[in-house]
């Protein structure tokens, strides 16, 4: 199975992103509205310069406090992005996701970002990619 069939079946194909220079409580904010676990950190709306996550935000809480929420968000951002596109196979995103002990991953086509895929879209994907082989090899098996 492919990025782009997750892609395809997600409710929205909104990417939230955040500038660099928004503070962390701006950034805090807009995962809180739009309940999501991550925003992408871009300066132009289009290609990620980074990614900040719940986890980011609450691990600074927790090392410097309160005070990182009017810090930028550029500060304590992802740098280092690992990210897919929509060819790539999704059990080598599930790979990477499990190995390097992340949730989110930036799709993108030619550096413009395109999309998003979690943890949860994939096992989602996985699941249903096999309920649908159980339902035709039980099927085959009936028909026999």
């Amino acid at each position: 199975m492919l990025v782009q069939l997750i892609l395809k079946s997600k409710s929205s194909a909104t990417v939230m992103t955040v500038s660099p220079d928004a503070t962390v409580s701006e950034a805090a904010q807009i995962l809180a509205k739009h309940r999501i676990g991550t925003v992408v950190v871009s300066g132009d709306g289009q290609t990620p310069d980074g990614i900040l996550s719940e986890r980011d935000i609450v691990r600074e809480l927790a090392n410097s406090g309160s005070g990182c929420l009017d810090a930028k968000v550029s500060t304590y951002m992802t740098k280092k992005l690992v990210t897919c596109e929509r060819g790539s196979n999704v059990e080598d995103v599930l790979r990477q996701m499990t190995e390097g002990r992340f949730r989110h991953m930036p799709v993108l086509e030619d550096g413009k970002l395109v999309g998003i895929v979690t943890l949860g879209d994939v096992v989602k994907a996985q699941l249903t990619e096999v309920a649908m082989e159980k339902d035709a090899l039980e099927g085959m098996i009936r028909g026999m």
